[in-house]
């Protein structure tokens, strides 16, 4: 089944250094648009993170140092895969956890500022776990009867990731071949930032998800413990919680305002 989609949507995959989303930094990148004419466009592209990639992390994937050392670095390429990406919904496989998390962090840290507001995001992943759990290669020979050969290959992983998709959605009638539908779908727990560490309670309002505040409303905690705030953002939190925090206390000032 064709995907149902009014704007593009990009499936990406992501190699990296490592699985810390707020310290770890992209080795490559796959990006595969999809627009609703069914024209397809890729980018993939090998990037120098500026940082060792560790021994056991190139065991996985097979990227090393010397790989990328005449690479680009991410905040060169950042505009340009901005530009790609910037009207699309996004997909991948464990995407909402990671690969969107991390793409966030390198793009702010370029400069860029990128926001999830007004865009789906549809995780294969999570409708494979929910439908089947198992893994992106038994999805592949699942969905598609297909062995996936060169898994954590970029390019490999996305290609199948967007063929999957397209197979569950002609397996299971309950699965809405619409992007919103897909979004809500794939979404395991619905929180402010990517790293969950700012929730919803149930009268939707954020809340803090962590430490001493857990349970407790954001804004409230803001008001009480003013320090509280500067201490995240000197703290190792992802750019992109800093960046939700700061819009949480900057709307709380104009309020009062």
């Amino acid at each position: 089944m064709e995907l149902d989609i009014t704007r593009p949507i990009c499936f990406f995959d992501l190699e990296t250094t490592g699985i810390n989303v707020a310290k770890d930094r992209i080795v490559e990148i796959s990006i595969l648009k999809v627009y609703p004419d069914g024209r397809e466009v890729e980018l993939t592209e090998r990037i120098n993170p500026t940082v060792p990639i560790p021994a056991e992390t190139t065991a996985v994937h097979g990227i090393s140092d010397a790989d990328v050392a005449d690479k680009p670095t991410f905040a060169q390429r950042a505009k340009d895969i901005h530009d790609m990406i910037k009207d699309s919904d996004l997909a991948g496989f464990n995407s909402n956890r990671f690969d969107i998390p991390l793409l966030v962090e390198e793009l702010l840290r370029a400069g860029i500022d990128f926001d999830m507001k007004n865009r789906n995001a549809v995780d294969v992943q999570t409708i494979f776990h929910k439908m089947e759990q198992r893994t992106l290669v038994a999805a592949y020979k699942f969905y598609c009867d297909k062995d996936l050969t060169d898994a954590h290959s970029a390019a490999a992983d996305t290609r199948a990731t967007y063929e999957v998709l397209k197979s569950q959605l002609d397996r299971y009638e309950d699965l809405q071949n619409n992007m919103k539908f897909l979004a809500d779908f794939s979404t395991r727990k619905k929180s402010v930032d990517f790293a969950g560490f700012i929730g919803y309670d149930k009268e939707g309002e954020e809340i803090f998800t962590f430490g001493k505040h857990k349970g407790k409303k954001v804004e409230e905690v803001l008001d009480k413990e003013p320090g509280y705030f500067g201490w995240i953002q000197n703290a190792d939190f992802p750019l992109y919680t800093k960046k939700v925090l700061t819009a949480i206390k900057l709307r709380k000032l104009n309020t009062k305002g």
